[in-house]
């Protein structure tokens, strides 16, 4: 099966950290809800002439943090959640890539903690075109959602009126940029 997608190049393509970012959204005393982002060490996706047969392998630096308040993110770091002096980096590896509708499926295991777990991405493409150097980028938004306890994630508060103070489940968005490479 031939998918035409405008502007599709072969081949292996870096992420450009400048232009990416691990957004992530988590309830906060059933009440509302806190955002906050992680800085991606690398990822490389690898596309073949046919866009089914890709993959992706990605890193993210766990120790960057940053939900707007030092004082939880430092809890964030701690051994409480992310353990980030243990377990400095998040992984993901595809093990997959499925057509939906006008996007793409992309499961594939991600480690946090040391517990790794297979998920789903729902993948957009932004599209595919030159920069203004010469070079060629691709750009996709994924978005997924896991529940944090199935990664050793346990930590939480009982609140007085009922509930917890921090959700389970974490609402993950990738914005990325990746260039071409010769």
């Amino acid at each position: 099966m031939t998918i035409d997608i405008p502007g599709y190049k072969a081949g292996t393509y870096a992420l450009d950290p400048a232009h990416s970012e691990v957004g992530f959204e988590v309830r906060h005393m059933m009440i509302s809800k806190v955002r906050g982002a992680f800085a991606f060490k690398e990822a490389t996706f690898t596309l073949p002439e046919n866009p089914l047969e890709a993959s992706v392998t990605a890193k993210v630096d766990v120790a960057s943090v940053d939900t707007k308040d030092e004082g939880r993110d430092g809890h964030l770091r701690s051994a409480d959640f992310f353990d980030t002096e243990n377990h400095p980096t998040m992984t993901f590896v595809s093990t997959g890539v499925r057509e939906n509708g006008g996007d793409f499926l992309v499961d594939g295991d991600l480690t946090i903690k040391g517990t790794t777990k297979p998920v789903t991405f729902e993948l957009e493409l932004g599209g595919f075109g030159t920069d203004p150097w010469g070079g060629y980028r691709g750009g996709a938004t994924a978005k997924g959602s896991i529940n944090r306890e199935e990664f050793g994630l346990t930590w939480n508060a009982a609140l007085e009126s009922g509930g917890v103070l921090v959700g389970k489940d974490i609402k993950i968005t990738l914005d990325m940029q990746a260039a071409l490479q010769e």
